[in-house]
């Protein structure tokens, strides 16, 4: 194998497998089919938060194997979507499946173009070399589809009510774009459109890096911590808890900063160190300021 082959894998022979599949509460079939594919993205999803507490506490995101699974899997805590996107990659590679990386432009709350910082996968299964079907996998948007999504256009599916859709488009002649689109309660909107140009791990650390150090990134002045689930989808945005269910109806809470800690345990199963607490307490107070 040579050098520039090994670098297109994720390395799944480093994961220690029986752990994350405990971790995410899965003990069906391993083979890599399509059945498995949707209880592994359902099971994932359902276990591990997304969140951005390195970043909030000024700590570097590390995305090797290792580091992943010491902080996803052993700790446990969450991670954003290049965390959340290497580590399952690196599952489905060790069980079979052919993963591809590919890099989206997100859209949601706004019509502007953005630049491909989003990652998802592009899944084939054991099924795959005689249907010709493969498999979107977007476990680190937050607002997951808790299923696998056909590469096709037109695509719907519906898990426990919540409602996506995959559609193929064409910005300019000679280009063509998909778009992955939600159901809210206001109608469709779009979530992100990428291409399906491959990205690899490499390219994954270069966009990290600027997502998770730059001043005008999302994620780093701000806490975002999200968990989907069948019967609704939660969301901490610094102080504000929301509660968000399949028929677009949300509940929403204003919480305390001394709060936070304590929501993050009970709604997202985040329990942080003593010391990891006071500092975030403190980081979210001079963030309110």
């Amino acid at each position: 194998m040579t050098a520039i082959t090994d670098a297109r894998r994720w390395n799944g022979e480093l994961l220690d497998l029986d752990a994350y599949l405990a971790r995410i509460g899965f003990d069906g079939d391993t083979s890599p089919t399509l059945s498995t594919l949707r209880a592994l993205q359902r099971a994932h999803i359902t276990s591990i938060p997304f969140e951005n507490l390195e970043m909030v506490l000024g700590r570097t995101i590390l995305l090797d194997v290792e580091s992943l699974q010491d902080k996803m899997v052993r700790r446990p805590r969450g991670g954003y979507c290049y965390e959340h996107s290497k580590l399952f990659a690196a599952a489905l590679e060790r069980l079979g499946f052919t993963v591809c990386g590919l890099a989206a432009r997100v859209r949601v709350g706004t019509n502007l173009l953005r630049p491909a910082t989003h990652a998802l996968l592009r899944v084939a299964t054991a099924e795959s070399a005689d249907t010709g079907r493969t498999w979107i996998c977007d476990v680190g948007f937050g607002r997951d589809p808790l299923e696998p999504v056909e590469l096709a256009d037109g695509t719907e599916i519906a898990p426990d009510g919540w409602r996506f859709r995959m559609e193929r488009q064409s910005p300019m002649p000679g280009v063509e774009e998909w778009m992955l689109r939600s159901l809210g309660g206001e109608g469709w909107f779009d979530m992100h459109g990428f291409t399906l140009d491959p990205r690899y791990a490499v390219d994954y650390t270069v966009a990290n890096h600027y997502m998770s150090t730059h001043p005008s990134s999302p994620f780093a002045n701000r806490l975002l911590v999200q968990q989907m689930g069948p019967e609704a989808l939660y969301a901490l945005a610094a102080t504000e808890l929301t509660a968000t269910r399949p028929d677009g109806s949300v509940e929403t809470w204003q919480l305390k900063s001394d709060e936070v800690p304590r929501t993050l345990d009970e709604v997202f199963g985040i329990t942080l160190p003593e010391e990891e607490t006071a500092r975030l307490v403190a980081a979210m107070d001079g963030l309110r300021r």
